[in-house]
């Protein structure tokens, strides 16, 4: 394995960046299976209970997404401080972080308890899907606190490079969900209420653990404005672009409940393997992260330049497996999230559009991680908006045309992607060494 893993890779830095994107991977891939591991358990309850489930997810997803910032603006910050040699006050801006979290995640939490049921309607959710959805998100609240530590505990491990105790973290408490899920909801017949709560109990722990781990790289230090002001001056900039995105996946699942309920479940299967799958790809764009946010620190602009280009050749080479893999799973999957024909005959299509996607994904992913590491947020940002464009058209034309289904939906999705992996790679090249030189300094 060690033979063919040196052949394949041309050069020191290209098995650096895989050596830390496999325990990247590990955790990208299984972090989001608690949303998975709740589609498939929720799913055999029946359609109204998966329909709800949807409505839930994309409320509570939007909301996780306005603190992107715990997680994305960290890696570069610490990673930065890393590479200047600078310790200490790498130290001090991942404390600064898990202050911000503890200060915001309470109060974002009983908001969304609050709000919930309003939310959910505003989504689309109607009758038992509503019910359902309400009942899912208010439980969900509880746990979004620890939800924000355990953001904060990847951003900082992913900024000092130290990926394995994550991974074994991540593992540990999706193995636990999974098993208080199966005993909640098959064993105590709780429904969706005990899907909810498992998935809340995982989060606790999870984030217990992740305050564990970090305390190596946290100082004691008392909370101030002025400290975490960059943290929420980037934080703007990562809530635009998260907002941007969750833009496209809400109004999908806005206009996929307007056209049946069987169209609003295979949706939320396909947009939970996407985020899966996207997720795997992004594995690649961790380490750019923080390779090209240390590189910049220690002033070696030529290193950071190459890291984001490595990274997006390996991710194309990734995208290919998966799309792959995808192609050949389309006749069978469906059967795994849902026992309604309906809902089996609509994943099948959407899972060989989704195998497509995989190649546009991979550049927009790859790039966003190395412009994310040179510090570019405010235009990730802004673009994030204007790539809106590409999506919207044959959006709006599903919403009065239906019969487009989840072809017109995913038709949309696709060429939003497409439209973020040109521009990504265009603003990658365009970066000057000079505008290196300048985050570097």
């Amino acid at each position: 394995m060690a033979t063919w893993r040196v052949g394949l890779l041309r050069n020191d830095l290209e098995r650096r960046i895989v050596r830390l994107a496999i325990p990247a991977l590990g955790t990208l891939a299984v972090e989001p299976m608690y949303v998975l591991v709740d589609t498939a358990i929720v799913g055999r309850l029946g359609t109204p209970q998966l329909a709800g489930l949807a409505i839930a997810s994309t409320v509570l997803l939007t909301v996780v997404s306005l603190t992107a910032a715990l997680q994305y603006g960290l890696t570069p910050d610490v990673a930065f401080q890393h590479g200047r040699g600078d310790a200490a006050e790498a130290r001090r801006v991942a404390t600064n972080g898990l202050q911000l979290a503890a200060l915001i995640g309470i109060p974002m939490g009983t908001l969304l308890a609050v709000g919930s049921r309003p939310l959910c309607w505003l989504i689309g959710g109607r009758g038992d899907v509503l019910e359902n959805a309400t009942t899912y998100l208010r439980i969900s609240a509880v746990g979004l606190p620890f939800v924000l530590i355990a953001y904060v505990g990847h951003g900082v491990m992913r900024g000092v490079n130290q990926l394995r105790k994550p991974l074994v973290l991540v593992f540990v408490a999706n193995l636990v969900n999974l098993v208080l899920e199966i005993v909640a909801v098959y064993v105590l017949d709780l429904g969706i209420a005990g899907s909810a709560w498992s998935t809340v109990i995982a989060q606790v722990g999870a984030a217990i653990a992740f305050a564990m781990i970090m305390r190596p790289h946290l100082i004691s230090l008392r909370p101030t404005l002025a400290r975490m002001r960059p943290v929420l001056a980037s934080g703007r900039h990562f809530a635009v672009r998260s907002l941007a995105m969750y833009a496209v996946w809400n109004t999908a699942t806005f206009v996929a409940a307007r056209i049946d309920t069987p169209t609003l479940a295979a949706h939320q299967v396909l947009t939970q393997l996407f985020i899966f799958l996207a997720l795997v790809l992004d594995a690649l764009a961790i380490p750019a992260q923080s390779l090209v946010a240390g590189a910049l620190g220690g002033g070696q602009v030529d290193e950071a330049t190459r890291v984001g280009h490595i990274s997006a050749r390996l991710s194309l080479w990734g995208a290919g497996l998966l799309a792959t893999g995808l192609v050949l799973l389309s006749p069978i999957a469906p059967q795994v999230f849902s026992s309604d024909s309906a809902v089996q005959s609509r994943l099948t299509a959407g899972l060989l559009i989704l195998a497509v996607m995989q190649f546009p994904g991979a550049l927009a992913f790859a790039y966003d991680g190395a412009l994310i590491g040179a510090k570019d947020e405010r235009w990730l940002g802004h673009r994030a908006v204007l790539n809106l464009i590409g999506y919207a058209p044959l959006a709006i034309a599903t919403l009065f045309v239906p019969a487009l289904g989840l072809a017109g939906l995913w038709g949309a999705q696709m060429t939003w992607m497409v439209l973020r992996a040109v521009v990504n790679t265009r603003r990658w090249h365009l970066l000057s060494g000079d505008h290196f030189r300048r985050v570097a300094a």
